[in-house]
């Protein structure tokens, strides 16, 4: 089927038209300086287009986003890890939808990082789903860059090898490249050598305007005509456009990007005493008070002084004589649960060893006179892990009675932890840190709420991934639960030096 999109006109006043079809199978280099109208033009072939073929764009500054409620396009933010992203390409092409993936908020390393995902996630999908999709990347330097520049060698290879498969494989595949740039000097020559379409904007450089001339089959000496182009005129040469260079003007879009062309505007009327007073005015947040150690010598003469101290005799239990309980065993369950919540109410009991809480649970029992009604301690390991995770052993569901069947598997101190986790997947919240989890354990140590996430995930209780933004996802394995991308580290948390890295760093030192 022909289908010709039109995007604007020729100095004669003919329309211009694009061939969608050819271009499926050529592919479309857009070049032009910033401001020049590239995104304009990406636009307006994208809308032209929507209602025919399946798109993707890869928007580095979220200006795409505004096609999602006119076109129905669905939006993917980088807050997945690299695999999850990768299934979700692959499900994009099983069910043709179109999408724009932005990657607004993250540095140049993530977005390649992101964009390699997702590209190779479409470029690997099963043949079944092999069907014609537009792949629009705009700001293309960014991703196949010609040199190696601050990003990682490790960054640019995947990025480059993504965009490579892209242009140069992606036809078989049902992919047809649309790629935009400010300069062609910057973008990889493997990437822009395989497309087939052009579309040249203004530029300036001496080394751009020779090789968009080289292109477009122009001569040298008619390279200069690119400086004297208009905001939204293009030069456009190849079988899906013309088979000779022809001036063309863009022709008008129905949605707008979040950013335009810079307008000036008035400054504001406020006197300078005023704006001083605004900028250099205190702030309220009270700054950090820093701890003051103690001397060494006074801290041990402290400690002498308590081991020192003569200790006071225990006191012995009085025996008491058994008697009936005339309480029924729903009275006595109703007195166990209120002991667990008192014991429970203390905030350092996650730093306490069990045995020592079991104590003071036996304690609690005996005021209460319940003699030996649920006070075995295997049974109080168990209702403790499930309390501290806020679970009800009652609950009928089955999911559940699953999962605390797999926690029961894990060492007695790791339950709790494990069903701490597991409460947060099944209530989509976000993913507990390190401090949390360490604590559930009983420890203060942020590394060993990692170390404990690494052997549950290598025996296969939990799938732990990492989304672009550093964030961390957790899903409990033979379940859908998961949840909610959260950073590692708590909030305001300082990473202390580990003991003698500074001395070891003093020796270092020439």
């Amino acid at each position: 089927m022909k289908v010709g999109i039109e995007l604007g006109t020729t100095t004669t006043g003919e329309a211009a038209k694009l061939d969608l079809e050819e271009l499926l199978s050529t592919r479309l280099l857009v070049q032009g300086n910033s401001g020049s109208g590239k995104s304009h033009l990406l636009r307006r072939l994208l809308e032209q287009s929507a209602e025919w073929v399946q798109q993707a764009i890869i928007d580095p500054e979220g200006d795409f986003v505004s096609l999602a409620e006119r076109y129905g396009h669905t939006v993917i933010d980088p807050d997945h890890s690299p695999s999850e992203l990768a299934r979700i390409a692959d499900r994009i092409r099983h069910h043709r939808a179109s999408v724009v993936l932005t990657l607004e908020g993250l540095d140049a390393e993530e977005q390649m990082h992101c964009a390699a995902a997702f590209l190779n996630g479409l470029f690997d999908a099963d043949r079944s789903a092999w069907f014609p999709m537009l792949i629009a990347v705009d700001e293309a330097q960014l991703f196949a860059p010609a040199a190696a520049g601050d990003v990682s060698d490790a960054a640019r290879k995947t990025s480059l090898g993504a965009m490579t498969n892209l242009m140069c494989r992606g036809r078989k595949r049902g992919l047809a490249g649309i790629i935009a740039t400010q300069r062609l000097a910057k973008l990889a020559k493997n990437v822009a050598a395989e497309a087939s379409n052009f579309l040249m904007g203004r530029t300036f450089l001496d080394i751009d305007m020779a090789r968009a001339a080289d292109l477009l089959g122009m001569e040298r000496r008619q390279a200069e005509a690119f400086r004297d182009l208009n905001p939204g005129q293009f030069v456009a040469l190849g079988p899906a456009l013309s088979r000779r260079p022809i001036p063309i003007r863009i022709g008008t879009v129905e949605t707008a990007g979040r950013t335009g062309r810079p307008s000036l505007m008035p400054l504001p009327e406020t006197p300078r005493e005023e704006l001083a007073d605004l900028i250099f005015a205190p702030s309220d947040e009270p700054l950090p008070t820093p701890a003051v150690a103690r001397p060494r010598a006074e801290r041990a003469a402290e400690l002498s002084q308590l081991l020192a101290a003569p200790r006071p005799a225990p006191r012995p239990a009085p025996v008491a004589e058994p008697e009936p309980d005339p309480r029924s065993a729903e009275e006595l369950q109703a007195a166990l649960d209120e002991i667990y919540r008192e014991v429970l109410s203390d905030p350092d009991i996650a730093f306490r060893p069990i045995p020592l809480v079991y104590q003071d649970f036996l304690f609690h029992c005996r005021l209460r006179k319940l003699g030996d009604f649920g006070q075995d301690l295997p049974s109080f390991r168990r209702r403790l892990a499930l309390a501290r995770a806020g679970i009800d052993e009652s609950d009928g569901d089955e999911d559940w009675q699953g999962v605390i069947a797999v926690a029961e598997s894990l060492p007695e101190e790791m339950q709790g932890v494990f069903l701490l986790i597991a409460r947060a997947a099944r209530d989509g919240a976000a993913c507990p840190s390190d401090e949390t989890i360490a604590q559930a354990y009983g420890s203060r140590s942020p590394s060993r709420g990692r170390w404990l996430l690494t052997y549950m995930t290598d025996r296969g209780h939990i799938r732990c991934e990492t989304d672009f933004r550093g964030n961390r996802v957790v899903a409990i394995a033979g379940t859908s639960w998961r949840t909610q991308a959260s950073q590692p580290r708590a909030a305001g948390k300082v990473v202390p030096p580990k003991p003698g890295a500074q001395l070891r760093a003093m020796r270092r030192a020439p």
